[in-house]
């Protein structure tokens, strides 16, 4: 029994270093559906318990979802990721903003001070799809877009801790830009291309100092906005649903 006992969780183990593999690598993406049961049964030629138990571990972990009716969802890239999700759950939508700052403040920094060619021609190009999601009033789209226009920052700065860690946190913090976009803010505020422009060019002028200054003063906006609304909208009550349009 005990060996029999051995083997079965050594093949579990090993389904789950798989799947948790084909997570941090990007072939199933945070969001996405997995495969179902009997497609990875087929796939892992494995039998249906052990697919089972691993798809319940990561379930566990945090990493996966499961959804009545629906399927399984990735959630997170690590185990790290969802455990910093977990937390973040706990927390203020201030409060994540405020560890959001202090990450993009010296990733911001250290891009202006390292970047490369082909880094100026990544944050170009993500600024550009940024404003493209914008002017599509698509919400869940220029979400993404922003989210992948700062991760891109935190490449640039090459410093891969950083990155990771930005990568997780970022994840976490869809809910929270969704609560920022249904502030009662002045268009500009909530758009804040300038801002997001000033980053990018203090980093092609490698201005550490300045790009530092550009990734605080567009969070410091957003900051502002989840203390307190405009006084001309304290009490009234909201509306807004996340299939609203972003320019609402």
């Amino acid at each position: 029994m005990p060996l029999r006992s051995t083997a079965r969780t050594s093949l579990v183990d090993l389904v789950i270093e798989q799947l948790e593999r084909l997570i941090a690598e990007g072939e199933w993406e945070v969001g996405a559906k997995i495969p179902a049961e009997p497609v990875l049964v087929e796939q892992l030629d494995v039998g249906r318990n052990t697919v089972r138990e691993a798809v319940r571990a990561l379930v566990h972990t945090g990493m996966l979802e499961p959804r009545q009716g629906d399927g399984t969802y990735v959630r997170a890239h690590s185990d790290f990721g969802a455990a910093v999700q977990r937390r973040l759950r706990r927390a203020e939508n201030l409060e994540a903003y405020e560890v959001r700052a202090c990450l993009e403040r010296d990733a911001a920094r250290y891009a202006a001070e390292r970047r490369t060619d082909e880094d100026l021609a990544a944050l170009h190009g993500a600024l550009a799809e940024r404003e493209r999601a914008w002017e599509s009033g698509e919400v869940a789209a220029f979400i993404d877009a922003d989210v992948h226009f700062h991760r891109t920052v935190a490449a640039a700065a090459h410093n891969s801790v950083l990155a990771e860690l930005y990568e997780h946190l970022s994840d976490a913090l869809r809910g929270t830009l969704q609560a920022v976009l249904g502030t009662p803010l002045p268009e500009a505020v909530r758009h804040q291309l300038d801002e997001h422009t000033a980053i990018v060019d203090a980093i092609e002028a490698r201005d550490a100092d300045g790009a530092e200054r550009a990734a605080l003063a567009h969070l410091t906006e957003a900051m502002n906005a989840l203390r307190e609304p405009p006084a001309e909208d304290r009490g009234r009550t909201r509306t807004t649903h996340h299939g609203d349009d972003a320019h609402a």
